[in-house]
């Protein structure tokens, strides 16, 4: 059974960069009741930024927390479940620019959230998009140039493994965790030529992955978005 609805919103234009990483690393965040999900054997990181746009929780618009930016570090994880194997995102961090959204965030969901100064600056025609936050007195950047039109999934792909997951995972003070469902059509991707992601790694996420993300992505790409659906969390 799913819990009802928490948040509704629409997330447009997610600019994705995929990093492989050490499983050892990733370990000390999996959360009780699930296990790491790996592609082909591996296991990956990905710094996606994204417009959080239509914002809604429980029903109501809060005034001036509607349309806002994200740029969150995040893996993958599966629980078996009932009714077979659920694919689902853990956040390692989740930068956002209101205080408000960051300690919702933190208290319902026990999520790491942090609010910051940030921009964005999308042209679809000129293929390029970028994402950046303030911290430290510079700014730091997620940066992507398009190419082509966007394309369905492939199945099989590390496009469709980065992208499909809607579960969300998250481990509470307790020792245990909390399941929450994320509603949304599959989604369509656009190609990216370069990607760039210009931040100090191992102040803002901690030094066990400034190796991983100083490496060559193996993939990067931006997808197309939609409205979705978060509904309330269930412990484990």
């Amino acid at each position: 059974m799913v819990a009802g609805r928490f948040l509704t919103a629409e997330w447009r234009y997610l600019a994705m960069i995929n990093y492989e990483i050490d499983p050892l690393i990733l370990a000390p965040f999996v959360p009780h009741g699930t296990e790491l999900g790996q592609w082909q054997g591996k296991s990956f990181v990905s710094i996606v930024g994204f417009l959080f746009l239509k914002t809604q929780v429980l029903g109501f618009p809060i005034p001036y927390h509607r349309n806002f930016e994200e740029i969150n570090l995040r893996f993958y994880v599966r629980r078996h479940a009932p009714d077979g194997w659920r694919r689902g995102v853990v956040f390692i961090k989740e930068i956002v620019p209101r205080s408000a959204i960051a300690t919702v965030a933190r208290v319902v969901y026990n999520e790491n959230y942090s609010a910051r100064r940030m921009k964005h600056q999308i042209d679809l025609k000129g293929g390029s998009l970028e994402y950046g936050w303030h911290e430290d007195e510079k700014w730091n950047y997620l940066r992507a140039r398009i190419t082509g039109e966007p394309r369905k999934l492939i199945v099989g792909s590390e496009e469709e493994f980065i992208t499909e997951h809607y579960y969300g995972y998250t481990a509470q003070r307790d020792g245990g965790s909390i399941e929450y469902r994320v509603e949304h059509p599959s989604w369509r991707v656009w190609q990216v030529s370069d990607a760039q992601f210009d931040c100090d790694i191992a102040r803002v996420y901690g030094s066990p992955f400034a190796q991983s993300l100083f490496e060559k992505p193996t993939s990067a790409f931006v997808a197309e978005g939609s409205a979705i659906t978060v509904h309330r969390g269930v412990k484990l």
